[in-house]
């Protein structure tokens, strides 16, 4: 707080040093070398009464990609209507694997922002930690914490997190282990972590599939998951913030027609790929890498869970990326276009031949236009070769539009690593 000479200086228009304003003692010195490790994409929820938390903790698992001697979290009310009220927040590396939420002995740590421990995350805001001191291991789990002691709708969220995560009754954020109420498969209210690492991030931006749809709950499959073990493997020190959002398209947001099955579900696709890109892409510590894998939503979606009037054409989509590599240039970031996969036959009715069209013209794009920094040939690795059209049967997971693990695994392995050295 300011004493009454300070502000005196203020008001007469002396000059006033930043001593005498001090850093606070939480603030844990500069904020070099931020990487985020993780991420979540965050979105609304549908119309109709929500998940609503009271007097209850909500601990979450991630995975990490990147290690490092400290981190910070980031919590997210950005479509909340009200203050979020958080009472506390604590994290540890994770004990045991699969299902299990419990906390490793000796690991847990209180989360404060800003010096408190509890806190307000103001309507339509996220809210970034004080640096916690632990040291995070790559390709570990973590067990995240968040106490909301007051009524408490869950209005912003990632929807599929593809990992069982709990809520409890009462303030247990510091217990090792914990006695569930119920599970989620969903992230509300966190969409980062980050450690101070001194390395670079790859943000991978796209849909379903780089959000994980159809591989094995609490796996760590998701292609972007796979892509940070290889990186371990090769000895890059990169982080992967995986922002795959379901259902997200490239140029629109979620639009069902009214009365229709998809009012349902359609607010968890987010807002389409250039409207979120600030928040999700460009805010992400220490970003320096963009994988795009977009377009596929944005030829199915019109006719299905969106209206016709929305259909859009190879020359739309061809627009919209050349967007986002604007963008990220502009933000400082390498940016690599992936091919989109092929859905013929597909359970959802996005195939026909005008799509495919369409679809075999943007990856014509993609891969001879020189736009892009580098091309990741997704299409190349997972196709059918008797049948281009179609995804091979060993990487499709039954809808013939989402690869399953092995498919994610194939994936992971056709990026080249020699963009991310």
């Amino acid at each position: 707080m300011s004493t009454r000479r300070e502000v005196l200086a203020l008001a007469s228009g002396a000059a006033v040093t930043a001593a005498a304003f001090p850093a606070p003692a939480y603030a844990g010195g500069r904020d070099d070398g931020w990487t985020a490790t993780w991420a979540a994409a965050p979105t609304t929820v549908p119309p109709g009464p929500p998940l609503e938390l009271t007097g209850q903790t909500v601990r979450q698992v991630v995975h990490t990609s990147l290690g490092g001697d400290r981190l910070r979290l980031r919590l997210t009310n950005e479509f909340g209507a009200t203050g979020l009220r958080v009472g506390e927040v604590h994290v540890a590396i994770r004990a045991g694997a699969g299902a299990s939420t419990d906390a490793r002995p000796g690991t847990d740590r209180r989360v404060t922002f800003g010096g408190r421990e509890s806190v307000t995350v103001p309507a339509g805001a996220p809210l970034v930690s004080d640096p916690v001191r632990l040291t995070v291991p790559a390709g570990a789990d973590l067990v995240i914490s968040i106490y909301l002691p007051e009524r408490t709708p869950v209005t912003t969220l990632a929807a599929f997190a593809f990992q069982e995560n709990v809520f409890a009754a009462g303030n247990v954020t510091g217990d090792a282990h914990i006695t569930p109420a119920g599970t989620i498969t969903q992230n509300p209210f966190l969409s980062g972590v980050s450690v101070q690492a001194g390395a670079g991030a790859v943000v991978t931006l796209g849909d379903s599939i780089t959000n994980g749809a159809n591989t094995a709950t609490n796996a760590n499959h998701r292609w972007p998951d796979l892509l940070a073990a290889r990186f371990r493997a090769a000895g890059i020190r990169r982080g992967v913030a995986n922002v795959g959002v379901a259902g997200n398209r490239l140029l629109h947001d979620p639009n069902p027609a009214p009365g229709s099955p998809a009012e349902t579900f359609a607010a968890y696709f987010a807002q389409s790929a250039l409207r979120r890109f600030d928040r999700d892409v460009v805010a992400q510590p220490g970003a320096t890498h963009l994988v795009v894998l977009l377009g596929v939503n944005d030829l199915g979606h019109p006719g299905t869970v969106a209206p016709l009037s929305e259909t859009v054409g190879a020359d739309d989509l061809i627009w919209g990326h050349r967007q986002l590599i604007t963008r990220a240039r502009q933000a400082g970031h390498r940016a690599y276009g992936a091919t989109i996969l092929p859905f013929k036959g597909d359970t959802l009715g996005f195939f026909n031949p005008e799509n495919e069209r369409k679809r075999s013209a943007l990856n014509r794009w993609i891969r001879t236009s020189g736009e892009y920094d580098g091309v990741i040939d997704f299409d190349a690795a997972v196709r059918d070769t008797a049948d281009p059209e179609r995804l091979a049967a060993t990487y499709d997971s039954g809808d013939h539009l989402h690869p399953n693990d092995a498919g994610m695994a194939a994936m992971a392995a056709a990026v080249p690593l020699r963009f991310f050295r």
